[in-house]
C-alpha cells in the first residue's frame, strides 16, 4: 500500500541532476527514510544523469512510500534507446563506461528494479526495503554469537579529556590517569598537543589542533604517556558551548584496538536470513567506492569524486594528488568542471598564510565571492561554496580531495567530517595505486630512454636526428613539438623541425610558429613554460572567426576557417620549451605542445628532459661530424686534378674509387695535363697505404709531376726529383708506385708515348686483332731508394689501339682465397675490342666489382687511352 508520493520533473540540463538529488533527499528524510537515504540518492544522481545528459530529455522523478520500503521511478520521452535485461549483466557493460553504469548500480544497491516501457516514455525504477529497527534508532547491527564479539583487554577505560577554546585540557577523568600515567594536577592547562606524538605537519603545528576546532571528528592519533612510550588511540571528539556560551571540545578516548567502543558503525546492507553465523566485516573502502573497485588510477579517482560529489549533493568536485615533496597538487580527477582544461594542472600545497591556505587541513569557504581566488581550480567555474580534505597516509600528504556547490553557505564542518572519512577510507588505496602507476611510469622510461638512445646513437646525419628527436616525442610525450637549432652564439634561434601527430597540420603549426618570436635560449635546464604559441593560437582563431561573421578584413584565398581554426585548436594548449645543451653551449631547443585545454604531467616533464639531454649530445655529434666531413670533402677535392684536358686524337677515360667511407681521395691517383703545344703529360700511381695520410703524399707527387715536367725535365728526370722530394719527408714518407708518360698525338692519327714505370703494375696494350701484351718494363719504386736510374720506353700507339693502366686496387681485387690478378684483367681486357676509351673503362670497372661481393677495401684508378681507329 503505497502511504505517501511526491513528483517533480527536471530539465534536461546538466545542473538538474543536483536538484534531482536535492528533491529525493529532503522527501525521504522528511518520511523519516534516512537509513536509505544515499543508497536512493546514488541510484537517482545516475538514472536522471542518463536521462538529462545521454538521453537528452526532461526526467520525470516520482518517489512512492510504502510500510517496509520506498519505490523511486524516473522516466524520460526516449523510449527507443536500449535497456539490458534484468538478470543479464553480460550486457551491462564495464562500470567504468558511461553508458549502463546507473542499472548496474540498480542491481547492486536495490532490493528490486526494473524497465516499464510506454508509447512516449521509459520508466526506470527500483526498490529499496527498509531495515527491520525500532522507531528512533539512529544505527543498529544484528544480534551475534558470542564468539563473533569484540574481546577487550580487562575493564575497558575510556578517558574523557575536556579542552578549552584555546587547546589546553580542563578536564582529565580517573580513565585517563590510568590509560597515560598523569594525574589531572600535571596536564590541567597544557595544550593536547603537547602530548600528541602523531599526526605531525612539519611548520603547520599538528593535525590534532585542527581536528579540536571541528564540529565533530573521529579518527586515530598516538599519546605519549609518563613513561615515554605513544599509546595509539582512537578518539571522538564533541564541539560544544557551555552556560556562557564558551566553546570547547569534549574528547572521548579508548585504546585504539577497543576502537569499537566509540567507533560510528559503518551503514551497509542488512545480513541475509541465515547468515549470522558467517562471521563477516565490511570493508570501508568498497562501501565508499563500491565493489569491484577500478583496478587503474584513473579509474579509481574518477569514482572517488564521484561518489564524493553525490554524498554531498555538490555540483562539482576534484581531487589532486601531491608531488613528492609535497609542495604542488596536480589535478588528476573532476567531476562538473570542465576536466580537459584542468587536468594535470598544478597548485601549491600552501597557498597562503592561513590555515584555509593550506592543503594540509580540512577547509570549508561559504562563498567563494568573497575570497576571490582562494580555490584557483574553480575559477571561472561558477562555484561558489567548496569543502576540501586532504589525503594522508601515516601523517604524510599524497592528496586533497574536495567537493563545490553552486550556492552559497552549503557546507559547514559537519559535510567536512562526512568527506574527511570518505578521504581517509580511500586514501592508502589511491597512494597505492599512485606508486604502481609511477612503477610503471619509471619501467616505461627507462625502456623509452635506452631506445631513444639507441636510434641517435644508430646516425651522424643532422637532418635524421633532428628528425628522430621529433618522432621519439609524438605523439608518446606531446601531441606536437619544434625543434630550434642555433649555429652559434651569435645566431637566432632557427625553427629546423616540426611534427604533429595529424601530418595535416604540420604546415599549419609551422606557419604559426614562423609568425611568433622563436624562445630566448636559455640554459637552465628543466622545462619552462612558453605562452607564445598559445596567444598567436587565439589570436589566430579570434581573427577568424570575425571573418567568418563578416567583421574583420575578408580572407585571403586559400586560408580555410577549418584549417585555421584547426591549427590554433592544436597549439592553443600548454606548450613548454626544453634547453638543448651540450658541452656547455645551448644549441637549439625542444618544443613540445598540447592542444587546447591541456597540461603536461611532471612525470612526462621529467622524461622529456632527459631525453633532450641525450638528443642534445646526438644532434652536437652531428653537428661536428657534419663540420668535419665538409672540411675532409673540401681538402680532398683539392687533391683531385681539375677537369681532364681533351687530347686531339686520343680517347682518354678515368674512373677513381677511393676506399674507406667518405674519403673522396685516396692513396691512388691520376692526371693528365697539357706539357707544351702537342706534348701531355699523364700519371697513374699508388700510394702506400689509404686515407689522409696516403693522401697527403698523393697530393705532393701530383704537383711535382706537373711543375718538373713543364720545366722541361724528361721521365726519368721528373722521377727521381719526385723520389727525392718524398725521401725528405722523413717519417712522413711514403714508398710509391708510378707509371708516368708523355703523350705526342701524330697527324698520320698514331700517337707516341715515352713512359717509366716505377715499381707500378705494367700497362697493358690492345691491338685491333685482339691481342693483350705488357707495354713497359718494370723499374724501381720511388721513396725507398736515393739513387736511382731510371729510363723510359718509346712505344707507338697505332689507329685502334688501346692503353690500359691501372692500381694494384685492381689486379688484386680478391673473393677468398681467388684474386683477379694480371691474367685476369688481361681476359677481361680482350673482351673490349672496338670499344671507346670510356666503354673500356666502364667494362673493367664492372669485372671488378662482379669479382667479389665484398666493398673494396684497396683504392683504384683505371686510366684508358685510346687512337680512334680508321673506321671510327
Amino acid at each position: 500500500m503505497i502511504t505517501a508520493r511526491a513528483a517533480a520533473t527536471f530539465e534536461p540540463v546538466g545542473r538538474s541532476v543536483a536538484t534531482a538529488r536535492s528533491f529525493v533527499r529532503d522527501t525521504l528524510q522528511g518520511w523519516g527514510f534516512t537509513d536509505v537515504v544515499d543508497d536512493a540518492v546514488v541510484l537517482t544522481s545516475e538514472l536522471v544523469t542518463n536521462a538529462v545528459v545521454h538521453a537528452g530529455t526532461a526526467a520525470d522523478v516520482l518517489c512512492l512510500r510504502t510500510e517496509d520500503a520506498v519505490r523511486i521511478e524516473v522516466s524520460d520521452h526516449y523510449p527507443e534507446r536500449e535497456i539490458p535485461l534484468q538478470n543479464s549483466p553480460a550486457t551491462m557493460g564495464s562500470p567504468d563506461r558511461e553508458g549502463g553504469r546507473g542499472l548496474q548500480l540498480c542491481a547492486a544497491l536495490a532490493t528490486r528494479w526494473g524497465v516499464d516501457y510506454t508509447s512516449t516514455n521509459k520508466q526506470v525504477w527500483f526498490q529499496i526495503d527498509l531495515p527491520d529497527r525500532p522507531v528512533g534508532t539512529r544505527t543498529a547491527g544484528p544480534q551475534l554469537p558470542l564468539d563473533l564479539l569484540p574481546v577487550t583487554d580487562g575493564r575497558v577505560r575510556v578517558a574523557v579529556v575536556q579542552i578549552d577554546r584555546t587547546g589546553a585540557i580542563s578536564a582529565w577523568n580517573e580513565d585517563a590517569e590510568e590509560l597515560f600515567g598523569y594525574v589531572a594536577e600535571q596536564v590541567t592547562g597544557k595544550p593536547l598537543t603537547d602530548f600528541a606524538a602523531w599526526p605531525h605537519t612539519p611548520g603547520t603545528s599538528t593535525g590534532i589542533a585542527d581536528a579540536l576546532r571541528l564540529s565533530r571528528w573521529e579518527g586515530s592519533y598516538g599519546i605519549r604517556d609518563s613513561g615515554g612510550r605513544v599509546i595509539p588511540v582512537y578518539a571522538s571528539h564533541l564541539r560544544v558551548r557551555d552556560t556562557d556560551g564558551e566553546p570547547s571540545t569534549v574528547c572521548l578516548l579508548v585504546r585504539d584496538d577497543e576502537r569499537a567502543v566509540l567507533q560510528t558503525p559503518l551503514r551497509g546492507p542488512s545480513p541475509e536470513p541465515g547468515t549470522l553465523s558467517e562471521p563477516h566485516t565490511a570493508d570501508p573502502f568498497e562501501i565508499f567506492i563500491g565493489s569491484p573497485a577500478p583496478d587503474d588510477l584513473d579509474g579509481l579517482l574518477q569514482r572517488t569524486v564521484e561518489r564524493a560529489r553525490d554524498m554531498l549533493d555538490g555540483d562539482a568536485a576534484f581531487l589532486l594528488l601531491a608531488t613528492d615533496d609535497e609542495t604542488e597538487l596536480e589535478v588528476r580527477a573532476s567531476t562538473g568542471l570542465p576536466s580537459a582544461r584542468q587536468r594535470f594542472a598544478r597548485v601549491p600545497v600552501e597557498a597562503g598564510p592561513g590555515r584555509y591556505g593550506s592543503a594540509r587541513m580540512p577547509a570549508v569557504h561559504e562563498d567563494l565571492t568573497v575570497v576571490p581566488g582562494a580555490v584557483p581550480l574553480l575559477n571561472g567555474t561558477g562555484m561558489r561554496s567548496v569543502v576540501t580534505v586532504p589525503l594522508k597516509v601515516e601523517g604524510r600528504l599524497t592528496g586533497s580531495l574536495g567537493v563545490a556547490a553552486e550556492a552559497r553557505d552549503r557546507y559547514s564542518n559537519e559535510e567536512a567530517l562526512r568527506l574527511q572519512f570518505a578521504a581517509d577510507r580511500i586514501a592508502l588505496a589511491v597512494e597505492s595505486a599512485r606508486l604502481g602507476e609511477l612503477e610503471r611510469l619509471r619501467r616505461g622510461s627507462l625502456s623509452f630512454l635506452v631506445e631513444a638512445s639507441d636510434l641517435l646513437a644508430g646516425t651522424l646525419d643532422r637532418d635524421q636526428t633532428l628528425a628522430l628527436m621529433a618522432q621519439m616525442t609524438v605523439p608518446t610525450l606531446a601531441t606536437w613539438c619544434a625543434v630550434y637549432t642555433i649555429a652559434d652564439q651569435a645566431s637566432e634561434p632557427y625553427l629546423s623541425y616540426v611534427l604533429h601527430e595529424d601530418e595535416d597540420r604540420i604546415d599549419g603549426v609551422k606557419a604559426l610558429l614562423t609568425k611568433v618570436d622563436p624562445p630566448d635560449p636559455v640554459p637552465t635546464p628543466g622545462a619552462r613554460v612558453w605562452a607564445a604559441p598559445s596567444e598567436a593560437a587565439h589570436q589566430t582563431a579570434l581573427r577568424t572567426s570575425m571573418r567568418n561573421l563578416g567583421l574583420g578584413e575578408p580572407m585571403t584565398v586559400g586560408s580555410g576557417i577549418g584549417t585555421t581554426l584547426a591549427t590554433a585548436s592544436a597549439v592553443g594548449g600548454e606548450t613548454v620549451v626544453l634547453p638543448l645543451v651540450a658541452r656547455n653551449r645551448v644549441i637549439g631547443m625542444l618544443v613540445l605542445g598540447k592542444p587546447s585545454d591541456e597540461h603536461f604531467r611532471q612525470e612526462i616533464l621529467e622524461l622529456a628532459e632527459d631525453l633532450s639531454r641525450r638528443a642534445a649530445l646526438a644532434l652536437d655529434n652531428a653537428r661536428l661530424y657534419s663540420e668535419r666531413m665538409a672540411i675532409s670533402q673540401s681538402l680532398q677535392r683539392s687533391l683531385l686534378p681539375p677537369e681532364l684536358p681533351q687530347v686531339p686524337g686520343v680517347e682518354v677515360e678515368v674512373i677513381y674509387r677511393a676506399a674507406g667511407e667518405g674519403n673522396e681521395v685516396g692513396g691512388d691517383f691520376y692526371d693528365l695535363f697539357p706539357i707544351r703545344d702537342g706534348a701531355y703529360g699523364f700519371a697513374i700511381g699508388d700510394v702506400c697505404g689509404t686515407g689522409p695520410e696516403a693522401a697527403a703524399v698523393t697530393g705532393l707527387a701530383r704537383h711535382a709531376l706537373r711543375l718538373l715536367a713543364r720545366e722541361g725535365f724528361g721521365g726519368p728526370a721528373v722521377l727521381e726529383r719526385l723520389n727525392a722530394a718524398i725521401l725528405d719527408e722523413g717519417a712522413r714518407s711514403r714508398f710509391l708506385t708510378l707509371l708516368y708518360g708523355e703523350l705526342w698525338p701524330q697527324e698520320d692519327g698514331s700517337a707516341v708515348l715515352k713512359v717509366v714505370c716505377a715499381g707500378h703494375p705494367l700497362p697493358l696494350r690492345l691491338r685491333q686483332d685482339g691481342t693483350v701484351e705488357p707495354y713497359a718494363e718494370p723499374q724501381p719504386l720511388l721513396g725507398v731508394m736515393d739513387d736511382l736510374e731510371l729510363y723510359e720506353q718509346t712505344v707507338t700507339l697505332d689507329p685502334g689501339d688501346v692503353l690500359l693502366c691501372v692500381t694494384d686496387g685492381v689486379t688484386e681485387r680478391r673473393e677468398g682465397t681467388r684474386m683477379l690478378g694480371d691474367d685476369g684483367l688481361a681476359d677481361v681486357l680482350t673482351t673490349c675490342t672496338g670499344l671507346t676509351a670510356g666503354a673500356v673503362a666502364a667494362r673493367i670497372m664492372r669485372a671488378v666489382e662482379r669479382f667479389a661481393t665484398d666493398a673494396p677495401s684497396d683504392d683504384m684508378a683505371i686510366l684508358a687511352m685510346r687512337v680512334p681507329g680508321l673506321d671510327d
